[in-house]
């Protein structure tokens, strides 16, 4: 029995949530009949000396007395639940300083208050980072062998990532040249990143950031193809072409000019030849 009860007093749970997202913490007891008149029922915070309470339920009825400030109107029980020994907390727009463990304690009254169940709740938080921007170099036909730098940028995101620069062509990892993380005001990080490399003729480089918790990664990708010769002799050739079906172009509008010239001095000719002849 001994074993038993220190086993459940080490039960742990961990909990995920989203900054600004609801969370719920588990706690349930489904042992046996339950009367909530005969129950005190502690949600705290096992991990800091200051206030502790996070929510309390004595006799079954709130109780806001002890509650800690931080968590005024942002905790709530399911009371449809409570019946069926379901003790768990909702805690509402959870931020970073929500970032603890907490417990959950059950009292039971009879003839001496008794301890019947306790759980502790590991409330971990994180939040998506933003799509990656992948920022290629500007190339021109001769730059292979030359070194080219990549960058890449991310925010709003926790906790801290992981940033990896990926060679497309054979899937290896390259180290980056310049890594960045900053932490914001609100809990959050941005990342960036820059990748120093040798051009290639055939150059596929993604860069990927990964958030463990929410066991997310999201990545972008670079793909250029060095201009080949012949392509670069074609387009060579169009542009001659095209400079000579402007030339072509400019002549035929100089005859229409001349020939329209040409139409009007012998209309205004004729006309003179007319006008003498009446005199």
């Amino acid at each position: 029995l001994f074993l038993y009860l220190v086993v459940i007093a080490l039960e742990e749970k961990m909990i995920i949530s989203k900054l600004g997202d609801n969370a719920t913490l588990s706690c349930i007891y489904q042992e046996r009949k339950l009367h909530l008149k005969k129950l005190r029922v502690y949600w705290q915070i096992t991990d800091q000396d200051e206030c502790s309470v996070v929510h309390a339920l004595i006799s079954g009825q709130d109780n806001e007395s002890e509650q800690c400030i931080h968590f005024k109107n942002r905790t709530q029980l399911f009371w449809d639940r409570l019946g069926n020994g379901d003790f768990s907390l909702l805690l509402l727009n959870v931020s970073q300083s929500d970032k603890h463990k907490y417990k959950c304690v059950i009292l039971e009254k009879t003839d001496y208050t008794k301890m019947i169940h306790q759980t502790e709740v590991v409330l971990s938080l994180a939040a998506s980072y933003s799509q990656p921007i992948l920022s290629g170099p500007t190339r021109n036909s001769d730059s292979t062998g030359e070194e080219v730098t990549f960058s890449c940028r991310s925010g709003n995101g926790y906790p801290r990532p992981n940033v990896y620069w990926i060679n497309k062509t054979d899937n290896s990892h390259m180290p980056p040249s310049k890594l960045e993380i900053t932490p914001h005001d609100d809990g959050t990080y941005s990342v960036f990143s820059t990748l120093k490399v040798k051009a290639t003729s055939n150059m596929q480089i993604e860069c990927s950031i990964e958030n463990k918790i929410l066991q997310e990664n999201l990545s972008a990708n670079y793909t250029e193809q060095k201009q080949s010769n012949e392509s670069h002799k074609n387009l060579q050739k169009n542009g001659r072409g095209a400079q000579a079906a402007g030339i072509v172009s400019i002549v035929i509008m100089i005859s229409v000019l001349a020939v329209l010239t040409c139409w009007l001095w012998r209309r205004k000719s004729s006309k003179l030849v007319s006008y003498t002849g009446n005199v």
